[in-house]
């Protein structure tokens, strides 16, 4: 009888541990698409909090810092008019988490409506109770890539 009190709280134990982690990468991955539609926004003022001060954006054109990335977003010299979200994997590893996105971008550059398929790598590192980016990386890729889950 033991015994099937001691597995039956194992998997109780097991069980609570995966619906936490859950819990975690539900409230990222919510994060990522609520990004998307900020920037899509031009809102400044919910970015502004989410970027660590120190992250790096990284683009087909160049690197740059955050306040350059919220320079441009304001600006509108690059719009992410929309970002059509394929395929999202997250892992989660103590304070730190990373987003796969697999994504359509619609994007105003250059005077121009630009589509690219990208897998976008973001990084959140949490701070006392809020998540900050402390990267956002577009990779390139054909529209058959899938995510490795």
């Amino acid at each position: 009888m033991k015994k099937y009190f001691f597995v039956f709280t194992l998997f109780l134990m097991s069980s609570s541990l995966s619906f936490a982690q859950s819990s975690t990468e539900q409230e990222i991955k919510k994060l990522s698409m609520d990004k998307w539609q900020w920037m899509a926004d031009k809102d400044i003022a919910k970015l502004t909090p989410l970027f660590h001060p120190e992250a790096k954006f990284v683009h087909m054109s160049g690197t740059w810092t955050t306040a350059r990335e919220l320079e441009i977003i304001e600006s509108g010299s690059i719009w992410y008019k929309k970002a059509d979200v394929h395929d999202t994997a997250v892992e989660i590893s103590g304070n730190t988490a990373i987003v796969w996105n697999r994504i359509t971008l619609t994007a105003f550059v250059r005077g121009a409506d630009v589509v690219t398929e990208f897998t976008v790598t973001e990084v959140y590192q949490k701070e006392g109770q809020d998540w900050k980016m402390l990267a956002l990386t577009f990779s390139s890729v054909r529209d058959t890539h899938e995510i490795v889950h």
